[in-house]
């Protein structure tokens, strides 16, 4: 493939919808456990990150504080997360994934693996080799 503006725009108009639907599709996922996409994909970030404040969050996921929140008063109420006292400022708070979080989050990441997989099975081997050499590019075009 060339490296023309044309090019790019191409493959970006042809990614496109294939990525929304399937992002679209895996948030549906997580809903039948019971949460928001925007909860699991809070969840998942504190479970990487624990002891993170709201406002770390808050900028990690591009939202004002006061929304973010409103969001982790939310979970915690839910037994999903826990705030601990931060060892340098006592007026700052970290954040902790709890067990139920944990197993909300297992759940969750069980029920898209298994929605993916079936759906994968149905491709042909060739089809399934070019999406596992595609995923690291994914992954690299999410981080860029």
């Amino acid at each position: 493939m060339r490296d023309t503006p044309a090019d790019i725009i191409a493959l970006a108009e042809a990614l496109r919808p294939a990525v929304l639907r399937l992002s679209r599709r895996l948030r549906q996922e997580a809903q039948k456990a019971g949460l928001s996409a925007q909860d699991a994909m809070l969840l998942g970030h504190i479970r990487k990150h624990p002891g993170i404040g709201v406002s770390g969050l808050a900028e990690a996921e591009r939202t004002s504080r006061p929304t973010m929140s409103a969001h982790v008063k939310r979970l915690e109420a839910a037994g999903l997360v826990a705030r601990s006292d931060h060892a340098d400022d006592g007026r700052r708070s970290g954040l902790a994934i709890t067990a139920a979080g944990t197993r909300k989050l297992d759940i969750i990441r069980r029920e898209r693996n298994d929605w993916l997989a079936a759906r994968l099975s149905r491709l042909t081997p060739a089809d399934r080799q070019i999406l596992e050499a595609a995923a690291p590019a994914l992954l690299r075009l999410i981080d860029a």
